[in-house]
């Protein structure tokens, strides 16, 4: 579904990813690991159009997306739930999840509106006249993987899925994303809960200072420990 190819981007003058090559296959998740600053969250900005690509390519479902802006890729069936959540301070929760519903994933068995979405987060039901800026930390990732969810996306990308959260949250995220692999959602995750991620993901991507370091099975990763305190200090 998704396939980059020897990928080089940055910020101006300033290249941070080195030749990155990537493929996730349609009903896959895929974990992308490194330590803080190694170009996760670059390569996310990347594959989304929001930098510019440098060298090489990124396709999606075999179409050449490389150089396309953002809102044209998320037409495609991509959505992101980004690093700091982003949610609208002016807009309910019920609004976010009005104003974004769409159907991008036509071969869905079961589309996501905001019902489903209240099914799987109850507490954004008991939230949903709320503003964004009136919600937790929490609550505000909750709204906006739901807010990605309506989208109903063939790709779904989440930037630090857990970075910041309470333990009892970060429970819930795990299970939602879990529930969306059995339900056979394409997922591009980034976080840093190794042993979390290596039950949940199919294929890991280790990337240290821009560069693929590692790339395996969640087989591979979980019997080579010296690979977590090489490049992920665990």
């Amino acid at each position: 579904m998704l396939n980059l190819r020897n990928v080089a981007s940055g910020y101006g003058l300033s290249q941070v990813l080195f030749g990155i090559s990537l493929e996730i296959d349609e009903g896959e998740v895929h974990a992308v690991l490194g330590r803080n600053g190694m170009g996760k969250t670059t390569l996310v900005r990347t594959l989304f159009g929001q930098l510019p690509l440098q060298t090489g390519s990124v396709h999606f479902s075999g179409q050449d997306i490389s150089g396309w802006a953002s809102d044209r890729i998320a037409r495609l069936g991509v959505a992101i739930v980004p690093e700091g959540r982003q949610c609208f301070p002016n807009l309910t929760v019920l609004e976010h999840l009005t104003a974004f519903a769409d159907q991008r994933n036509p071969g869905m068995h079961a589309g996501w509106d905001a019902r489903r979405v209240f099914e799987m987060f109850p507490r954004l039901r008991e939230r949903a006249s709320n503003l964004g800026n009136q919600l937790s930390g929490g609550e505000q990732q909750m709204l906006a993987i739901g807010r990605a969810l309506v989208t109903n996306p063939r790709l779904l990308i989440l930037d630090e899925a857990t970075e910041g959260l309470a333990p009892k949250v970060r429970e819930e995220i795990w299970h939602c994303l879990a529930q969306l692999r059995r339900e056979g959602q394409t997922i591009l995750v980034i976080d840093k809960y190794v042993e979390r991620l290596i039950g949940l993901a199919d294929r890991h991507t280790i990337l240290e200072r821009g560069r693929v370091v590692w790339s395996g099975a969640s087989a591979a990763l979980a019997a080579d420990r010296e690979l977590w305190h090489r490049y992920l200090g665990v």
